[in-house]
């Protein structure tokens, strides 16, 4: 068992959605990530990913659990301790468009992290943009362009760029593909898997691309309606999925072979997701499921080991009313 580098315990975070009315976001996740690790986080718009992203790095506070950073509990963390986990802890934020100062160069926009964690001389700072800047593949001229003159991968990159000037231990990559050309995601995941090995970074990777998930991560767990459903290994979760929301999101992963796709079982999931706001007692899932007994009306399942490593938060996983069909097979 390796370090834990992040650990987030009954992590909740709710917002006010008017009167009477709680929006639970995150409700209840516990996620643990060692260090040097990819953890993929995955699950439909609207389940909390992002939400539970930003909250591991303090953007923002916690409602409810606890979050801690190399053992620290990162709510009681204040001056010197607080300003060392902002620079420990970056994101690289989805929209490559809205997260670059369009006022500011780009060489400005690297170093703006560097001011307020480094003593740096001028000509340090430069030799440190340039440095970066080969690093995730743009040449140094690049240092006084502004972001509208760069591509959106460009811009991506400069915000990887950005996230790495502060020599980060672990970064939350929020969907960081999502708006890109399909041609350049893949060269931007590879870039992080790149830099990943040569400086020892954790990443917690949020992402609606499962293939890209598959590709990049060690560990994956699946979020629905604000809670984790099932956490594995790369290879247990997308061979041999076990809770109903899993199999469905990994049945529905494109196949390259068109034959195999044409013989390829689909779980197709009945009832639309219930809304966030004052969730009923009881499964989360239960409106959708077809094995969905009377315990799941009253509690909410939490996340149990069912295999080495396997986590699954099912009340009906395992009993005689439980029938499980592996994927692509009907």
């Amino acid at each position: 068992m390796g370090e834990y580098i992040v650990e987030a315990k009954n992590l909740c975070k709710y917002f006010k959605a008017g009167k009477n009315q709680t929006l639970k976001a995150v409700d209840g996740v516990n996620i643990r990530l060692e260090k040097g690790e990819t953890l993929g986080l995955v699950g439909e718009s609207g389940c909390g990913k992002t939400t539970c992203g930003r909250t591991l790095v303090k953007l923002y506070d916690a409602t409810s659990g606890t979050v801690l950073f190399e053992g620290k509990d990162v709510s009681k963390l204040k001056g010197k301790e607080l300003l060392g986990f902002r620079k420990d802890a970056q994101i690289i934020f989805q929209d490559p468009y809205a997260s670059l100062d369009p006022r500011m160069t780009i060489g400005e926009i690297i170093t703006e992290g560097m001011n307020v964690h480094f003593r740096l001389t001028e000509k340090e700072k430069e030799e440190r943009v340039n440095d970066l800047l080969h690093k995730v593949g743009l040449n140094a001229e690049y240092a006084n362009r502004f972001a509208h003159e760069l591509s959106g991968g460009q811009r991506q990159r400069v915000g990887i760029a950005r996230a790495l000037a502060v020599e980060p231990k672990f970064i939350v990559c929020d969907e960081p593909i999502s708006a890109l050309d399909v041609s350049i995601q893949a060269q931007i995941v590879n870039l992080l898997i790149k830099l990943q090995r040569e400086m020892g970074l954790t990443y917690l990777f949020i992402s609606h691309d499962l293939s890209m998930v598959k590709h990049i991560s060690d560990r994956v767990g699946v979020m629905y309606l604000g809670s984790m459903v099932e956490l594995a290994s790369n290879h247990g979760l997308y061979e041999k999925p076990i809770h109903p929301y899993t199999q469905a999101l990994i049945s529905a992963i494109p196949e390259a072979d068109p034959d195999e796709e044409e013989g390829k079982a689909r779980v197709h999931l009945e009832g639309e997701v219930p809304s966030p706001i004052n969730p009923p007692p009881g499964c989360r899932f239960k409106g959708r499921c077809k094995y969905a007994g009377d315990i799941c009306d009253k509690e909410m399942p939490e996340l149990k080991e069912v295999e080495p490593g396997h986590f699954v938060a099912c009340h009906m996983c395992g009993k005689e009313e439980w029938q499980e069909t592996p994927i692509g097979q009907s």
